[in-house]
């Protein structure tokens, strides 16, 4: 993080070993400004990658297009992680928002060959749950653990 920034990250590892992830930023409009936190805390095991490329878009969403690269607007991020129960992230802009049902489906004919629009539709590929609040300066992204990765949710082996 370079020193405008306001960050408060708490990892801690609670009863029975399981890691608690907790961060609540203030960020310069940099998309640079957030890296590797989802893979250390180890809280969702195998979609990572996933998960960072969520944020990753709902971050450099909020900079370039809810901050429009205003280096004196902030982006506010918010992550709650506990091993076994998923991940939530909630990634805010200081923007003037947008309606989500008119951004235009990347999938369509005449938008395949754009150079932008895909952000929202990765995010949704790879979380559980999107949604915009606030006017849409803010997204809510959630992740749950997948049922076959809990230890409390182990495959019914009856009848195989």
């Amino acid at each position: 993080m370079n020193g405008g920034s306001d960050l408060r990250r708490h990892l801690a590892t609670t009863r029975g070993g399981r890691s608690l992830l907790e961060v609540d930023a203030w960020i310069p409009s940099e998309v640079k400004a957030i890296s590797r936190l989802i893979e250390r805390s180890h809280c969702i095991t195998g979609d990572e990658d996933a998960v960072q490329l969520a944020l990753r878009e709902a971050l450099n969403n909020a900079v370039v297009h809810g901050n429009r690269l205003d280096a004196r607007k902030l982006v506010h991020v918010r992550i709650h992680c506990k091993v076994g129960n998923g991940i939530s992230l909630i990634v805010s802009d200081q923007g003037q928002g947008f309606d989500a049902r008119t951004i235009p489906d990347p999938l369509a004919v005449e938008n395949l060959e754009a150079d932008h629009g895909r952000g929202i539709h990765l995010m949704k590929l790879a979380m559980d749950e999107v949604s915009f609040q606030q006017g849409g300066t803010e997204v809510h992204m959630c992740k749950r653990l997948a049922r076959n990765a809990r230890g409390d949710a182990r495959s019914d082996s009856r009848g195989s």
